[in-house]
């Protein structure tokens, strides 16, 4: 894990070492990426089939009724409460963001109209064992009324995972597909015999999930999230006053994701970087995913001196992290500050790895997205069309800046369309 000191004059530099590495699109991966996807156009169903056989030990595209059932029946009664829980508690919560339709009439009587329409299909990507996954990504488009929601989950060495299959049932899902990786994204855009094309695909995965994606995006076969979703992102703050013990156990509750995932603590005390560090070591030792957490600690792992509170802010906003927790004392005064991130978790008991679990999203903008865009919410399932009603008092006026304006472009074409409305007795 690196140290770095945000007085010395390569700071930056140092940083954007660290940032930009995770940034960079290995040639290989995506050489494997336009193979598959290229295999699945020319191939469809035998080409899932054979990457189903191959990555994850299946040979089902769309698995039986007996199958899930016998999944569902092995999970834990508690388990089955807890999804329950968190079901409702995810979808109060965006029940809150359903955008309204706007009507607005000018003194020429000119009408305007923006209305909302759910789009008619998604796909939810979802890991083969993150039910909670298919609960932030399947709510806001049951709640924006999207009809047609698909799940697309990989089985893990062939076998079905129940919470997600139960999660899905709970949330009324109807059409489920046994698929994973950059082949399960080609079919879902393009369309099989067996897999039905769907309008857009939503979700978390790997890294070849997430190229599939943008290829799929960029040739117009179906629409994707606006922001990048790729390896989970950390940004904690930290004083004398914080226990290290809670932050290091927020750095490493992103790290074990994968291993290359940020883990980053901004401290003006000096003294605390060293009880961090004791820290990490300490509770790596009987992490179950330690091998993996360590990797992403030691590549993407830093912990920085900061000098003062605008320095802070300046270096969470040039990151712009998908999470930040505030871990000191005075945590309240960061509350008025701009910073860019796709979610903060405020004072010592909110727990970055809690809000996973909602209500709040957990689909959220990664690799500095944040200062563009948004977690996923309802408005991604949205298409907002305008409407222009104008009024024959409303184009005589108006109609003069539209012709002024269209010769000016060298538009002739339109400003003859204007002057034919202007005409019209």
């Amino acid at each position: 894990m690196k140290i770095l000191d945000s007085s010395k004059k390569n700071f930056y530099n140092e940083l954007d070492k660290i940032l930009e590495r995770r940034k960079v699109v290995d040639r290989s991966t995506l050489k494997i990426v336009d193979k598959i996807i290229n295999d699945v156009r020319k191939n469809k169903d035998n080409a899932l089939i054979k990457y189903e056989k191959r990555f994850n030990a299946n040979s089902r595209i769309i698995p039986s009724d007996k199958d899930i059932s016998k999944a569902i029946k092995l999970i834990n009664p508690k388990i089955k409460k807890a999804i329950d829980d968190t079901c409702r508690r995810v979808k109060d919560w965006h029940l809150k963001q359903k955008p309204k339709d706007i009507f607005y009439k000018d003194n020429l009587n000119n009408k305007f109209y923006y209305k909302n329409k759910a789009i008619n299909s998604t796909a939810c990507y979802v890991p083969g064992n993150l039910p909670s996954s298919l609960i932030m990504s399947a709510t806001p488009a049951i709640i924006a009324g999207v009809k047609r929601i698909v799940l697309c989950t990989p089985s893990l060495n062939g076998k079905l995972n129940g919470s997600v299959y139960y999660a899905a049932k709970k949330l009324g899902i109807k059409e489920y597909y046994s698929l994973g990786g950059a082949s399960a994204i080609m079919a879902l855009a393009m369309g099989t015999k067996k897999v039905k094309a769907v309008n857009k695909i939503v979700g978390a995965g790997s890294k070849w999930v997430a190229l599939a994606k943008k290829k799929v995006f960029l040739e117009g076969l179906c629409g994707v999230e606006s922001a990048n979703y790729g390896p989970s992102e950390i940004l904690v703050i930290g004083d004398s006053f914080t226990s290290p013990d809670i932050a290091a156990s927020s750095m490493i509750a992103q790290s074990e994701h994968s291993g290359d995932n940020l883990a980053v603590l901004l401290t003006k005390d000096k003294k605390f970087i060293g009880k961090i560090k004791l820290s990490i070591k300490n509770q790596l030792k009987d992490l179950p995913r330690n091998k993996i957490a360590r990797k992403s600690l030691d590549n993407y792992g830093a912990i920085i001196h900061v000098k003062n509170d605008r320095k802070i802010i300046s270096i969470c906003n040039h990151i712009g992290p998908e999470h930040i927790e505030i871990l000191s004392r005075n945590f309240k005064k960061y509350l008025n500050k701009n910073l860019i991130a796709g979610s903060v978790c405020i004072g010592p008991y909110s727990s970055m790895a809690l809000s996973d679990y909602g209500p709040t999203q957990h689909s959220l903008p990664t690799i500095s997205s944040a200062k563009f865009s948004s977690g996923l919410g309802v408005k991604d399932f949205i298409t907002q069309t305008s409407y222009n009603e104008l009024s024959k008092k409303g184009v005589a006026k108006l109609g003069k800046n539209g012709i002024l304006l269209s010769e000016i472009e060298s538009l002739i074409g339109h400003t003859r369309s204007i002057k034919k409305r202007m005409e019209k007795k």
